[in-house]
């Protein structure tokens, strides 16, 4: 929120972050691919996500109220945190800012205000030995607090080939003179708020929908090493044809999540 901007009463814009993380593998045998689901479920578990959503809230400046967490059988887990969201007595200008946030290695903990969800998505098909985790992540604020706070320490905090982001700001405050206000701060990108070493590693697609305050990006890694997506295996054990063919379909499983189409 800028310096001279004066609300009368609370702040009444609910801003939401909703994430889709994608992890992509290749795992060839009935055993590595049950091996990769285990190695997921482990990493990913219900204690660890909401170490990461607790993060956030410590990030975005909240106070938890109820946490609701749940690993299923026989795969993935959900962690649901709310928030307080009485107003602050008192905040410093940084915390009021939706600017970038910390990494991971800086995350520091202050304030107060409304919910944070993950759940995970571990996917895998026999046909083509291709294995896909997926995170869904929501962080949603009401007030003046930001979550674009915690872009890119959910960012960091996960092995991501893929990211879809969408952010959006709904309803509607007041200044002291009645106007009503549909958002607090300028925006005209997701990508404006994102670390430079996330634009520098990341493809990325903009499509938004500046009228009505929503705003979508989606990311694209750029660089490709196989045996960063070989499990139970690695490329000196294969042959140049095999290899070859694998990332073939790593390549276009990556394609056909982030264009949200089946290629050929």
């Amino acid at each position: 929120m800028t310096d001279n901007l004066r609300l009368h009463g609370f702040n009444n814009l609910t801003s939401s972050l909703s994430f889709n993380i994608y992890d992509i593998c290749y795992a060839k045998t009935e055993e590595q691919r049950k091996a990769y689901i285990d190695y997921i479920d482990e990493l990913y578990n219900a204690e660890r996500l909401t170490q990461i959503l607790k993060d956030v809230t410590n990030i975005i400046g909240a106070h938890v109220l109820n946490i609701s967490r749940q690993d299923y059988e026989p795969h993935g887990a959900s962690v649901t945190i709310l928030i307080a969201e009485h107003e602050l007595e008192e905040a410093a200008p940084e915390q009021m800012e939706p600017g970038p946030g910390p990494l991971p290695e800086t995350v520091v903990a202050h304030l107060d205000k409304s919910h944070v969800t993950v759940h995970s998505y571990p996917e895998s098909h026999p046909d083509n030995g291709i294995s896909t985790f997926r995170l869904d992540i929501d962080v949603s604020t009401c007030g003046q607090i930001s979550p674009l706070k915690a872009l890119n320490y959910l960012i960091h905090s996960f092995d991501s080939d893929i990211v879809t982001v969408d952010y959006r700001v709904r309803g509607f405050t007041r200044d002291v003179d009645g106007k009503k206000l549909f958002i607090d701060h300028d925006i005209t990108s997701i990508q404006d708020y994102l670390a430079d070493d996330t634009k520098q590693a990341y493809q990325m697609v903009d499509v938004n929908v500046y009228q009505e305050n929503m705003f979508h990006t989606k990311m694209l890694l750029k660089d490709f090493e196989l045996d960063n997506y070989l499990f139970g295996t690695s490329r000196r054990d294969i042959s140049f044809e095999e290899a070859r063919d694998i990332e073939g379909r790593l390549r276009k499983e990556m394609l056909e999540i982030f264009y949200s189409r089946n290629m050929d």
